[in-house]
């Protein structure tokens, strides 16, 4: 439950301040945030494994966040930062379409 409700709450704020985002950090962002939902929805199947700890959670999301950001970094250095942001777009999505079948199947036995 504490991951939705992180997550509704980070909407929220993100709805209600419209923060800025800096120029420089922009193309990271998307990463980031496809890396944290990846994390909130491994959390999400992990309390409905039973088997949820808030400290693996919690390193999760930031090192999820860290290395997907790092490739993208990585990439862009390299000039190949497209090519490599679709390859952690899609590591990252493949993992979140597993848990969400993983959640679906508890939550409705299918």
């Amino acid at each position: 439950m504490i991951p939705v409700l992180g997550l509704l709450a980070g909407l929220a704020v993100g709805l209600f301040l419209d923060p800025s985002v800096p120029v420089w950090l922009q193309p990271y962002l998307p990463i980031a945030v496809i890396a944290a939902l990846d994390a909130v929805f491994g959390a999400i199947r992990a309390i409905l494994d039973g088997i949820f700890n808030d400290k693996v959670f919690v390193v999760s999301f930031l090192s999820n966040v860290v290395v997907a950001a790092f490739i993208v970094f990585l990439g862009d250095q390299l000039g190949v930062g497209s090519q490599l942001s679709t390859g952690v777009v899609v590591v990252l999505g493949v993992r979140i379409f597993s848990n969400v079948a993983s959640i679906r199947r508890h939550l409705f036995k299918a």
